[in-house]
């Protein structure tokens, strides 16, 4: 892979993950305050939703388990489920390297995070915090007219710096995908996929209120997310380019393979999204096992957990322990199996 393939792929993924990245931020506007009230129920379905959020592409739902967990509405068990669901940002990227892959792995990580939080409850006694944190805030359902008559005409009239960057930005997105310059050279269900969601994205910085984009779309989405992946993943698909044709790679994990399983689960620990595409890229690259990028996916959590660590490190630890551990035997079991 030549430095201008390496350029092209981090476009490519990084314009994915933005637009996806904008549509989860619309959604979750359109239903904001349903899944608050949705975790509030039996333990069972404590978990179910609580891997379902977790396995949301992003952070988001993750930090809504944590905010709950704060509160004591949830158990540990909960927050375990959620956080072995979770991939953080790089959900993205695996649905736009290895899409089927990718969903197969998320329902997998849920059935395993479900199972999880059932056995920590009960080794636990369904353990909560001892008191609640006034450090995290539920907000309240934000109010939003998402489509407002008689101002989409005029806001695309005039339209601020950052909707017109956006809608640009959308717009070539989806021209480059039709074009072959973007994604796969032929048609196929995954360049339908890449337009269906290029112009959904195009349709909602098209659409939206100025307070929702900016605050939303343009300082969340925008200047925060996409510079770090950019940078993440540009890193990454370079030191992918960089082991393959100066390392044997392939040759090392082949005699070093459950050293490698500890490495994934290890850097895994940090709580950070990022570390993760290293493994991610490996993977895609076929240089790694799907045993590997399994104890990987189990043990990191994205920025999920830094909610927690900022008022609880010894829940931090424990949880982070808990997945730990239940990636090193799920992975360790997956490689013994040949996988």
């Amino acid at each position: 892979m030549d430095l201008w393939n390496v350029f092209q792929t981090t476009i490519m993924i990084t314009a994915f993950v933005a637009v996806m990245m904008i549509l989860v931020e619309y959604v979750n506007v359109l239903t904001r305050g349903s899944w608050q009230r949705a975790l509030r129920g039996s333990l069972w379905k404590q978990y179910l939703v609580a891997s379902v959020l977790g396995a949301t592409p992003g952070c988001l739902g993750a930090f809504v388990v944590v905010a709950l967990y704060g509160h004591r509405v949830l158990t540990m068990g909960a927050v375990v489920a959620a956080m072995i669901a979770t991939s953080g940002d790089e959900a993205f990227v695996m649905l736009a390297l290895f899409p089927r892959t990718a969903v197969l792995l998320t329902l997998g990580l849920m059935g395993v995070g479900i199972a999880a939080g059932f056995l920590t409850d009960v080794v636990g006694g369904k353990r909560m915090l001892e008191e609640e944190c006034d450090g995290l805030v539920l907000h309240e359902p934000e109010l939003c007219s998402c489509f407002p008559r008689g101002m989409v005409l005029r806001q695309l009239r005039r339209p601020s710096p950052a909707r017109g960057t956006l809608v640009v930005g959308a717009a070539v997105f989806v021209l480059a995908v039709i074009a072959g310059r973007l994604g796969p050279e032929h048609w196929n269900w995954i360049r339908v996929t890449l337009v269906g969601v290029g112009s959904l994205a195009l349709f909602v910085v098209g659409t939206v209120p100025e307070h929702f984009l900016e605050g939303h779309l343009w300082r969340h989405v925008v200047l925060q997310h996409v510079p770090r992946i950019f940078l993440w993943t540009l890193g990454a698909m370079a030191v992918l380019a960089l082991l393959t044709h100066e390392v044997h790679v392939g040759s090392f994990v082949q005699h070093n393979r459950w050293l490698v399983i500890v490495l994934s689960a290890v850097v895994g620990i940090v709580p950070e999204s990022g570390p993760h595409l290293v493994f991610v890229t490996l993977y895609s690259g076929g240089l790694v096992p799907l045993s590997t990028l399994v104890t990987s996916s189990i043990v990191q959590d994205g920025h999920g957990m830094l909610p927690l660590l900022a008022f609880s490190r010894s829940a931090f630890l424990k949880i982070k322990g808990i997945n730990l551990l239940v990636g090193l035997l799920v992975g360790g079991l997956l490689m013994a199996l040949g996988w």
